[in-house]
């Protein structure tokens, strides 16, 4: 999909540690990508690298004893009058009316989890109302019909009947379109999806993920998917950044980044994806050794102590930084850039 010229999010040298009696957690270490309208950019990697971490900093939702330490969040919204602001999300307070206007209103986010991101105390109408009254100045009965006109929307059956019913009430895949209906409640121009098909079965993802596209085609909406599936990457996104151990080590279009790319663990990841022409009973190839412990963090390159390409004495000691290494495309590799 085509976006616009000008990036409605920029994260510069997100840095989001978790200080803990053990010791500091670097969840995000330096992060730095640009989201715009119009487009599905797509951010993965293994469990533990700090992807999630990354979106509940964008809404300054991470949960003590973490916070940014670091960087900025850039958020461009256009005005009525045809202007936009920019707005440094890092320099808001948490929970000052500013933030808590900007959450629900100009970015959406669907939970990996709607069975607990749902109270279970209060029927979906009740909490996707709340959320319409929050930012939108409707009557309780305009704000009702919005939700029911939202469930209807995200194709729920009898969204009449299903607005009354409590979460428990709903399968997977209906608590999914649930939350969907609220995230995009108030029309939001950015909406973060993180694991949006986890837990649900493989027709229901595809169905999810089919819903995002076509509600992103007429909306026009910017999205930001957080997964580790690659295969969902392909199909859904235009660009996307690769995450390891909070840092983002290459960048750029899915087509160039799939077909060619440059950083190890990024070959290792789509080595890793099953492939119809692949022999029969063959194993698939996995990357070697597991994530360093948060505390035990390597010295230089993150992923020397795993990768096949490491060069003692120059990746165990300097830490590479993003460097271009094709036309849109950026990679931090020591291989291509030795002399940094």
């Amino acid at each position: 999909m085509e976006h616009g010229p000008e990036p409605i999010l920029s994260v510069r040298n997100l840095k989001t540690y978790f200080f803990q009696d053990e010791g500091i957690v670097h969840a995000v270490d330096g992060a730095t990508f640009d989201l715009y309208r119009g487009q599905t950019l797509g951010i993965v990697g293994e469990s533990g690298c700090g992807k999630s971490v990354t979106a509940r900093s964008v809404l300054r939702i991470v949960e003590r004893p973490g916070r940014i330490v670091e960087g900025e969040i850039i958020l461009r919204r256009e005005q009525p009058n045809g202007q936009t602001d920019e707005i440094d999300l890092t320099k808001l307070n948490p929970d000052g009316a500013l933030m808590r206007a900007i959450r629900g209103k100009d970015i959406g986010l669907i939970f990996q989890e709607p069975m607990t991101s749902f109270s279970a105390h209060y029927t979906i109408g009740n909490q996707i109302t709340e959320a319409i009254r929050l930012h939108l100045k409707l009557s309780k009965a305009e704000a009702r019909a919005r939700a029911i006109e939202m469930l209807r929307l995200v194709g729920i059956p009898k969204p009449e009947r299903r607005v009354d019913e409590y979460s428990f009430q709903l399968s997977g895949g209906l608590r999914q379109r649930a939350m969907i209906a609220m995230a995009l409640a108030c029309d939001p121009g950015i909406l973060i999806a993180d694991e949006p098909t986890t837990a649900l079965d493989v027709t229901t993802q595809a169905q999810i993920l089919a819903l995002l596209e076509r509600l992103q085609r007429e909306r026009g909406m910017a999205i930001m998917l957080i997964t580790h599936n690659l295969g969902v990457v392909a199909e859904m996104c235009d660009a996307v950044v690769v995450m390891y151990l909070g840092r983002v080590v290459e960048k750029g279009p899915v087509r160039q980044i799939f077909h060619n790319a440059r950083h190890p663990y990024t070959q290792a990841l789509l080595r890793s994806i099953p492939s119809i022409e692949a022999a029969p009973r063959v194993k698939l190839p996995t990357i070697t050794g597991s994530i360093p412990h948060p505390y035990k963090r390597p010295k230089g390159c993150p992923f020397h102590p795993r990768c096949a390409h490491v060069m003692p004495g120059l990746c165990d000691v300097q830490t590479p930084a993003l460097q271009p290494v094709a036309e849109h495309q950026e990679a931090s590799c020591f291989l291509y850039h030795p002399s940094q």
